[in-house]
C-alpha cells in the first residue's frame, strides 16, 4: 500500500531525481516551456512553483532577505544563469499572480514507447492564451451596496454598443 507517499519517484534514485528536476527547472526558466512526459511535468510543477514564489517575494523585501531567498533557490537549482533569469524576468512577470505559475498541456503519446507527453510552460509568458485577456482589478466584491452603482454604470456604455450590433447584422446579411 502507498499510504502517505506523496512523491512520485519516477523510477530513479533520489540523487538522480533531484538532479533531473533541477535541470528541467533550469530549462523551463530559460526557455519558458519544455516538452516532457506527463509524470515528469507534474513532478516539475511541484518542484518549481515554490521556487518561483521565493523569487517573487524577493522583490518586495529588503536586500538581506532577498539574498537569503537567492541562496535557498540556488541550493535547489545550482545554476547562476537560471537564478538571474528567475529573479529578474520571471519574478517581474508573475509579481501580481497569487500562484499557479505553470500550465501543463497534454500533447498525446510518444511514437517510440507510447508514453503520455505534455508541454509545461510558464503561464505569463504565453502570448497566445493571454492575448484576449485584460488585467483585472484585484478587488473583492461585497454583496451589499454594489447593485445600485453597477446598474448606473452600464447604461452609458450600452448606447455605443447598439450601433456595433447593427453593423454586425449587416455583415451577416452580406454573407
Amino acid at each position: 500500500m502507498r499510504h502517505g507517499k506523496k512523491i512520485n519517484h519516477l523510477g530513479r534514485t533520489s540523487a538522480h531525481r533531484k538532479a533531473m528536476l533541477a535541470n528541467m527547472a533550469c530549462s523551463l526558466i530559460e526557455h519558458k516551456r519544455i516538452n516532457t512526459t506527463v509524470a515528469k511535468a507534474k513532478a516539475l510543477k511541484q518542484y518549481v512553483e515554490p521556487l518561483i514564489t521565493k523569487a517573487k517575494t524577493e522583490n518586495n523585501q529588503t536586500a538581506e532577505k532577498g539574498m537569503h531567498n537567492r541562496r535557498i533557490v540556488f541550493s535547489s537549482l545550482r545554476n547562476k544563469h537560471a537564478i538571474t533569469e528567475l529573479f529578474s524576468t520571471v519574478a517581474e512577470k508573475v509579481g501580481d499572480r497569487p500562484g499557479g505559475y505553470t500550465r501543463i498541456i497534454k500533447l498525446g503519446n510518444r511514437l517510440g514507447d507510447n508514453a503520455d507527453m505534455a508541454m509545461i510552460e510558464l503561464v505569463d509568458f504565453n502570448e497566445l492564451y493571454n492575448a484576449g485577456e485584460t488585467k483585472k482589478k484585484s478587488t473583492r466584491r461585497s454583496r451589499r451596496s454594489g447593485g445600485a452603482k453597477k446598474a448606473e454604470a452600464p447604461a452609458p456604455a450600452a448606447a455605443p454598443a447598439a450601433p456595433e450590433a447593427t453593423e454586425t447584422k449587416t455583415d451577416d446579411s452580406e454573407e
